[in-house]
């Protein structure tokens, strides 16, 4: 009894040090997304809202805003957990926390839930400001909840593999710019895929990023591109498949141990 609770205590003490990480300096990890995907609103409502009409009662600044906040939630655990991997390895004190007694699913569990914390604390902050601009229904509060933590814990997930194998802040901001960002642009936040021709929609659907943000936006009003069970279990396939991928490199101290 007294080895698990030392265990539970060593993974809550990680998962503290790297909540307390990012909410040190909360401007630039709360703040800064919020202030960002409030401009996004401001500017897009502003210029679309009468002249797009995606679904019959709902207006377009209000389709908006669940795109924006899982986008500003996804780009957030990922930078959470894959910047302090980077820093640590840079920095060379990553070798204090493998010098611990936790084992490499003690290690991943604790980063992955500070990740999923910040991408949680960023949506729910976004929704929140959103309010002062548009009434928000939430027709189906399980989804909205089952979404934003899979889609969290999806790049909490692949953030720990890029931090894994990044050397270099450049390398990890490779993975930020040239995969993240043009996965969430192109995954329908702006947008339906059904005002794409056809062969776009085809291409729409390889796109994981398509199926959390519009399982997420179906939480919210009841309505989506496709079936929610559907994005669900393509959601929690990839998800399967990272947390299997990123624990085999934690194990073998792939990048990790010289």
């Amino acid at each position: 009894m007294s080895l698990i609770n030392e265990q539970t205590r060593g993974v809550f003490t990680l998962f503290k040090k790297e909540v307390l990480r990012f909410w040190r300096v909360a401007f630039q990890t709360i703040a800064s997304p919020v202030i960002t995907a409030l401009l996004y609103l401001l500017i897009f409502s502003h210029v679309l809202e009468g002249r797009v009409q995606i679904y019959d009662d709902v207006p377009y600044t209000a389709f908006l805003i669940p795109g924006l906040i899982m986008m500003s939630l996804l780009q957030n655990a990922f930078a959470n957990s894959s910047s302090s991997l980077v820093q640590s390895k840079v920095m060379g004190n990553i070798v204090f926390i493998l010098l611990t007694p936790l084992t490499y699913l003690q290690f991943f569990l604790a980063f992955l839930a500070a990740a999923i914390l910040r991408g949680l604390v960023v949506g729910l902050s976004i929704y929140l400001v959103a309010l002062f601009f548009v009434d928000m229904p939430v027709v189906h509060l399980s989804w909205v909840m089952t979404f934003a933590f899979l889609g969290s814990a999806l790049l909490g997930t692949f953030g720990i593999i890029a931090g894994i194998w990044s050397d270099r802040f450049d390398q990890m901001a490779a993975f930020q710019n040239f995969v993240i960002v043009p996965l969430t642009f192109l995954s329908g936040v702006f947008y339906s895929i059904h005002s794409l021709p056809p062969v776009w929609q085809a291409i729409s659907k390889f796109n994981p990023f398509f199926y959390m943000i519009d399982g997420f936006r179906y939480g919210f009003f009841g309505k989506g591109d496709i079936s929610p069970w559907v994005s669900f279990a393509v959601v929690s396939t990839f998800l399967a498949l990272l947390v299997v991928l990123s624990l085999k490199m934690l194990k073998s101290g792939y990048k990790l141990r010289g």
